[in-house]
């Protein structure tokens, strides 16, 4: 990151502090303090000046302009570079009262401290060299993780793999440039068949790389978002009881009478490790009533966006009584006979489909591990070194994968190297923009404004 890409208020060197915990009542809270002044605030609101030990907690008390007591505190003092920003930064641990939390705050800022923006901590780690940008974008992906896979996601980038590989990448790349660019400064010597086709095979090296992290993207939008999962069937399958079963509460209301869910809900749970966003919808039949006809028009919306279809039917009626006849295709569909205590139609005696009862938890083992089957990834299939790209990354690696086809194209086509090598550039600068290597200053306020205010 070039020093005029650093924002005013960093270069300028102010002091930030704000909440760190979650806001609410609570046993303890902590406030972080940033910036080269954060002892000087720290010991004014102390109304002392007293040492800071690095890395050791030290009972204060924070004193009011008046020298009264608001509270006494732990202080953990972190001297930069050695500290999550790189700067001099203070944890300030309180007792976790909301009044008396925000007391202590507002003493720290009349000592000389600002007000945090949402992840300005994080995003000055970045500016300082602490973090790049794929390690900055995984803190979030930690505070949000919702099963375990996503939490071990969020850890192997957190640690930099995402940005190494993308590194490799990048720099492997630059070698290509750099040796394409010395036939640019000296026209008279030509690329020869054989150096051409040593430049395709790097080519093409860089773009296996990309194009295996690319095959990431969808499960990094399932550990993130969650597969998104939708139920339905036809009225009193018992998919409202299907849904309650799997989340191990009344979340949705069950009733004999048909019709009752008339709108969708939709609820985050973890099968078999992986995350699933449900959602729960009205039964498929022909609607008595404008509000359930826009519950069904919902369904079959939801239905067609759906990763995974779990398709209801009641297993006491036949296949043709009891299946709807028009759903839309998904990726991924398992059928489950609901209502099996009840007993099973004969017709479904040679159909291989699950079979489960919401009353006694039958079959819905096997549901979740069929869940997890056609999910395709698991613990046990989350290979070491694994990472999973965000939005972000893959547009830039799909951007950066065209520009090097483009380039290779011109090769093959003995272009003018200066063509080449203005494609090869934009795949550069791509790759390097997904850890913050390069420009990026267009990117970074969308990133950290999505981060909680203290991190």
């Amino acid at each position: 990151m070039r020093p005029s890409q650093v924002p005013a208020e960093i270069m300028g060197g102010d002091t930030i502090a704000a909440l760190a915990t979650a806001g609410g009542t609570g046993a303890v809270a902590l406030i972080r303090v940033s910036g080269p002044d954060a002892a000087a605030v720290v010991s004014a609101a102390c109304g002392s000046s007293p040492e800071w030990p690095d890395r050791k907690a030290v009972l204060r008390t924070i004193r009011d302009a008046e020298g009264g007591v608001i509270d006494q505190v732990l202080v953990t003092f972190f001297h930069g570079p050695r500290s999550y920003t790189g700067e001099p930064v203070a944890e300030v641990a309180t007792h976790g009262g909301r009044f008396v939390t925000s007391q202590v705050l507002r003493r720290l800022l009349d000592c000389g401290a600002r007000s945090a923006g949402p992840g300005e901590f994080t995003e000055r780690a970045f500016f300082n060299g602490k973090l790049d940008l794929t390690q900055a974008e995984a803190v979030m992906d930690l505070i949000s993780a919702q099963s375990h896979l996503a939490l071990r996601a969020a850890h192997e980038q957190l640690e930099g793999r995402l940005g190494q590989r993308t590194e490799g990448l990048r720099e492997e790349l630059i070698g290509v440039v750099a040796q394409l660019e010395a036939w640019i400064d000296f026209p008279e010597e030509d690329i020869d068949p054989a150096t051409g086709e040593a430049l395709l095979a790097r080519m093409a090296s860089v773009t296996e790389g990309i194009r295996s992290l690319l095959s990431t993207a969808d499960q990094g939008r399932v550990l993130r978002e969650g597969l998104r999962t939708v139920i339905c069937g036809l009225p009193n399958a018992g998919k409202s009881s299907l849904l309650n079963a799997l989340l191990g509460e009344d979340r949705a209301i069950v009733s004999d009478a048909a019709g009752t869910t008339r709108d969708t809900i939709e609820e985050m749970l973890v099968v078999e490790g992986i995350p699933l966003r449900v959602v729960d919808t009205a039964g498929l039949r022909v609607a008595e009533g404008e509000i359930e006809e826009e519950g069904i028009r919902r369904t079959r919306k939801e239905a067609g966006r759906a990763d995974l279809l779990i398709v209801v039917a009641d297993a006491s009626l036949s296949p043709d009584d009891a299946l709807p006849g028009d759903l839309p295709d998904a990726p991924r569909t398992i059928r489950v006979l609901n209502k099996v205590d009840l007993g099973i139609h004969p017709q479904w005696n040679d159909v291989e489909d699950l079979q489960v009862s919401c009353v006694d938890g039958a079959g819905l083992g096997e549901l979740r591990g069929r869940i997890r089957e056609l999910a395709e990834f698991g613990e046990a299939d989350w290979g070491e070194h694994s990472v999973a790209i965000n939005a972000r990354h893959r547009d830039r690696l799909k951007r950066a994968e065209e520009a090097l086809d483009r380039a290779a194209d011109s090769l093959r086509a003995q272009a003018d190297p200066e063509i080449v090598a203005l494609d090869l550039r934009e795949s550069l600068d791509l790759l390097g923009e997904i850890a913050g290597r390069v420009d990026t200053e267009e990117i970074l306020g969308s990133i950290f404004s999505q981060f909680c205010i203290g991190k």
